[in-house]
């Protein structure tokens, strides 16, 4: 019963292992080995700002200026998008960290997978999934119905692009979605350099047409005497917890700047470039979001904003109908950059999980003259053309945020296990066994002799006389010992001390945000809740503030790039703001991630858990791994 009882242990114990098993910052020796195939490296700083500012300024600021600004803040929407990006910007700094250590694709999969574990990259890679297929459909489904107004209506469309029913379906078909979908598609199988052209040129047509909105708005709010602002409530109408929940539902129009580390393997210069074209990126849409918001709030009573067309609605009532043409084509431009930038990381994502051994290896193959892969990009294609084709995907839009939110959560806990605990330990494949046995050898008679030379061996041998079991006196070196035990006891200690107050930072944010979104719950309840969690929160974070951060970080992947500030405060901060939006989503949207989440677990364990590349992989410490590598190269030349 013993000897079962130890087997099961054992059993269990390695599973657990497997499902937090990390992989290495960069994994280049292996697919230099393995597959000889790279992304093409091509992009610059400018190229990634237009990827990020056409992802992140959708249509939704068309619509979403008059119904925050009716509902929520009044003239003070302005303040409510300042908010917001300053919200956006703390997941931003920690995305920029991680993006020029571990410029591969894959982004918050990638950087959850080398500092958190397999299993945990899975789930946020499975949810990335559904937030680019579900995101990318939705976008399509909402460029027909512009493209319609802008032509004039729907029967001004060509006949096989307007929507039609199938009562006997109860489905809506909409095909021009699909065919924008499937464009989108052949354009980013074409190449990488080519597709962000075309999102460049999308990007400054939807610029241009905002900065028309700024400019002609503001001269008619000057003529006007800025309306909008001459009110008896004031700047906060819904006082500052209405400004502060508009806050929460602009905080979405920033989601998006993200797609700039998608094509992190894709850039020429990631040290520099990748947190350039993020903060770039944040920086234009925030203002463009605020100067948007002044002109508009200003030029009508907010109560008067149509929360359909706020923007055209406001330009009609001063004499300018034709702007709302300009204003359509924005929008419609705005929806198209959308969708590329929505469709641009999903292969990326699809090819670094095959790569891991996560999925089939189909979905890795990178074609040899557009250096894309154009396989997952079909299939990704495919699969949301049928989705914008057959389903209204609008419901399921709290979907997205959620695969957003996790992935911002993970990043910025990412950070903290970086700065307080990196890994110390790189997979190899087992092929390398005798490389690592000697090396570990060669190191370990090393580091003795070196020890050795930091002492007196007669004040050794006379502190600690120790015979052999043949009397003869055998010279020890307990001092030596003692130095390298305590020295490795503490090290493991503070990092010990570290994990486990990231794991109490990360169950108080939980319980304190859980308290207050549920108005379920009787006050007393959710006060007490409340307190408990703020007391687990604020005193691990003190802990971490106090900790020193370890020193391995300043080696751990590429160095010399973007550092995060404030740590531990400002991944905290992101932490806790991204845990409370995600709390407050609503049940129903939960209830769907979760049976997402269920059929991605069943997925892993039927087949990423026994396929991943690192089930036989052989974990060595960093400092071995040139030296292991040399040795390996130096044989083979032989």
């Amino acid at each position: 019963m013993q000897n079962k009882g130890e087997v099961l242990l054992s059993k269990c114990s390695k599973a657990f292992k497997s499902l937090v098993r990390r992989k290495q910052v960069d994994s280049v020796h292996v697919r230099t080995e393995g597959e000889g195939q790279q992304l093409a490296r091509k992009l610059t700083a400018l190229d990634l700002t237009a990827i990020g500012v056409g992802t992140t300024i959708g249509a939704g600021v068309y619509v979403l200026v008059g119904t925050v600004a009716r509902e929520h803040t009044g003239p003070a929407l302005t303040v409510s998008f300042l908010i917001a990006g300053l919200a956006a910007a703390l997941s931003a700094f920690c995305y920029a960290e991680l993006a020029s250590r571990c410029p591969s694709a894959g982004s918050a999969y990638h950087y959850a997978y080398i500092c958190i574990g397999e299993s945990v990259a899975w789930l946020i890679g499975w949810s990335l999934i559904l937030e680019y297929t579900i995101g990318g459909s939705a976008i399509a489904r909402g460029i027909s119905p512009n493209l319609a107004l802008f032509f004039g209506g729907e029967d001004k469309l060509p006949a096989f692009l307007v929507r039609h029913a199938i009562p006997q379906l109860g489905v809506v078909v909409d095909p021009c979605a699909a065919v924008l979908v499937l464009i989108v598609t052949v354009l980013l199988c074409a190449g990488i350099k080519e597709s962000s052209l075309v999102q460049t040129i999308v990007t400054t047509v939807n610029v241009c047409a905002m900065l028309f909105v700024i400019i002609a708005g503001g001269y008619l709010a000057c003529k006007t005497g800025w309306a909008g602002y001459e009110l008896r409530d004031r700047f906060f109408p819904f006082g500052v917890n209405g400004m502060l929940a508009g806050s929460a539902v602009v905080f979405f129009s920033y989601i998006g700047f993200d797609a700039v580390t998608s094509a992190a393997e894709e850039t020429k210069r990631p040290l520099r470039d990748l947190p350039l074209g993020i903060g770039m990126t944040l920086t234009l849409c925030c203002i463009l979001y605020m100067l948007v918001s002044v002109v508009i709030v200003g030029l009508v009573p907010y109560y008067s904003l149509n929360p359909d067309t706020p923007i055209s609605s406001a330009f009609s009532v001063n004499g300018m109908q034709w702007a709302a043409y300009i204003v359509t084509a924005g929008a419609v431009t705005a929806l198209c950059a959308s969708l590329m930038g929505s469709l641009l990381p999903q292969p990326r994502l699809l090819m670094s999980m095959a790569r891991d051994g996560l999925l089939p290896s189909f979905f890795s193959d990178i074609n040899a003259s557009t250096q894309v892969p154009v396989k997952s990009t079909v299939a990704a294609g495919i699969l949301a053309a049928v989705l914008a084709l057959f389903m209204d995907v609008s419901e399921l839009s709290g979907m997205v945020s959620v695969g957003t939110l996790l992935a911002f959560t993970v990043v910025a806990i990412s950070i903290l296990i970086l700065r307080y605990a990196p890994p110390d330990e790189v997979p190899l494949p087992s092929s390398l066994q005798q490389f690592i046995d000697s090396v570990r050898k060669q190191f370990d008679d090393d580091g003795q002799a070196a020890e050795r030379k930091k002492y007196n061996d007669d004040d050794i041998v006379e502190q600690s006389p120790h015979f052999s079991e043949h009397g003869e006196a055998s010279i020890q070196y307990p001092l030596i010992g003692k130095h390298l035990t305590e020295d490795k006891k503490c090290q493991s200690k503070r990092r010990k001390i570290a994990v486990w107050n990231i794991a109490f930072f990360c169950i108080g944010v939980l319980v304190l945000t859980s308290a207050a979104s549920a108005d379920y719950l009787p006050s007393l309840l959710r006060f007490s809740l409340g307190a408990v969690g703020a007391a687990i929160l604020l005193c691990s974070l003190i802990v971490l503030a106090c900790l020193k951060q370890d020193e391995a970080r300043h080696s751990f992947g590429h160095t010399g790039g973007f550092l995060c500030p404030f740590v531990p405060y400002l991944p905290a901060a992101c932490i806790l703001i991204n845990v409370y939006l995600l709390i407050s989503l609503g049940v129903g949207t939960w209830i769907r991630v979760s049976i997402w989440l269920i059929m991605g677990t069943s997925v892993y364990v039927f087949y990423g858990w026994s396929h991943s590349s690192l089930r036989n992989a052989v974990y060595v410490p960093m400092a071995y791994l040139d030296h292991i590598y040399c040795a390996s190269s130096s044989h083979h030349q032989v």
